[in-house]
C-alpha cells in the first residue's frame, strides 16, 4: 500500500552523486528531464541505486506505459505525484496527433474536404 509520507525523516547518508552521469547518450531530452526531475526531487530521501531503479520506472510508466507490479505502481505513484502533475499538464499544451483511418482520408480526398 502507498506511502501517506514519501518522504522519510533522514537524509541518507551519500548525496553527493551526480545524477547527470545517469544521462544515457541517446535517452530522448524529455524521458531525461523527467527522469532528472524525479531524481533530484528525492536525491536526499532515497539512496542512489534504489532512486535510479525508480526514476526509470517512473518515465517508463509515464511515457511508454508500461507496468509493474502493484507494489512498485503505488510506491511511484506516491513519490511522483508533484512531477507528474507538472509533465501531464505542459502535455495537455502541445498539439495532439489526429489519426483518420484510411477509408475516412480517402472519403475526404474524393470529397475534397
Amino acid at each position: 500500500m502507498a506511502q501517506s509520507n514519501p518522504q522519510p525523516e533522514e537524509q541518507v547518508a551519500n548525496t553527493d552523486w551526480s545524477i547527470d552521469a545517469y544521462r544515457t547518450r541517446f535517452e530522448p531530452e524529455e524521458h531525461w528531464e523527467l527522469r532528472r526531475a524525479f531524481m533530484e526531487r528525492h536525491q536526499n530521501w532515497i539512496p542512489e541505486d534504489e532512486l535510479v531503479c525508480l526514476a526509470q520506472v517512473f518515465v517508463n510508466v509515464e511515457l511508454l506505459h508500461c507496468r509493474y507490479p502493484l507494489e512498485t505502481m503505488e510506491r511511484v505513484k506516491a513519490i511522483s505525484s508533484g512531477i507528474a502533475d507538472e509533465y501531464r499538464a505542459s502535455r495537455s499544451k502541445k498539439i495532439q496527433r489526429t489519426f483518420v483511418s484510411a477509408s475516412d482520408a480517402a472519403a475526404s480526398k474524393v470529397q475534397r474536404k
